[in-house]
């Protein structure tokens, strides 16, 4: 079983829309366990965007970290910390834990997948992961936008993914196993799509 574990972010500093990968490295450098652990997955920082490929963070920003139940206990000792991002710093607050709830529909900002950059052979590959998790053909699958995310040096390319028609355990098979890979730096993780 996972949930997800939304730590308030204090902060009125402005971070990169781009900021998966320096917000795992922070995480990273203040508890290992964000490292070490599989099955993790880290939702981008919630904000508002302000142009020039920045994300301003608000009072309701948040830090949401999705992981296996038995790893609560560790991932808790984020509270108070200060994490950097980038060039940013941003400290944490207390979290809320949150079960995963189905939804008929869901949605990642970003997901990807090795060796697949072009929107029809992606889509190909993300529904063959989808029957390996026994996810029905009738789902309905959309690629989004095209994004990509910046690791070092490097430029991964994604795209948006929305499935509609998704039944209860569907919705939470998806939540709890993600679509791709780099789910520590925000890709892959499934929230429900509000209509």
């Amino acid at each position: 079983m996972q949930l997800d574990l939304e730590f308030p972010v204090f902060s009125t500093s402005a971070i990169a829309v781009d900021h998966g990968y320096h917000l795992y490295a922070g995480l990273s450098r203040v508890l290992t366990t964000v490292h070490s652990e599989n099955g993790i997955g880290v939702h981008p920082i919630t904000g508002r965007q302000i142009g020039d490929r920045m994300l301003q963070l608000m009072p309701w920003s948040s830090v949401r970290i999705r992981t296996p139940q038995e790893h609560i206990g560790s991932i808790v000792g984020l509270s108070g910390k200060t994490v950097t991002v980038g060039d940013r710093q941003v400290r944490l607050g207390v979290p809320k834990v949150q079960g995963l709830e189905p939804a008929p529909a869901l949605r990642s900002r970003l997901v990807t997948i090795k060796g697949f950059m072009d929107a029809e052979l992606f889509a190909e590959a993300v529904r063959r992961q989808l029957e390996a998790l026994e996810v029905s053909e009738r789902v309905m699958l959309t690629n989004g936008k095209r994004r990509t995310i910046k690791i070092r040096d490097k430029e991964v390319v994604g795209f948006e993914v929305i499935l509609e028609g998704l039944t209860a355990q569907e919705s939470i098979t998806i939540q709890e196993s993600g679509i791709g890979g780099r789910r520590h730096m925000g890709c892959g993780v499934f929230v429900g799509l509000e209509r």
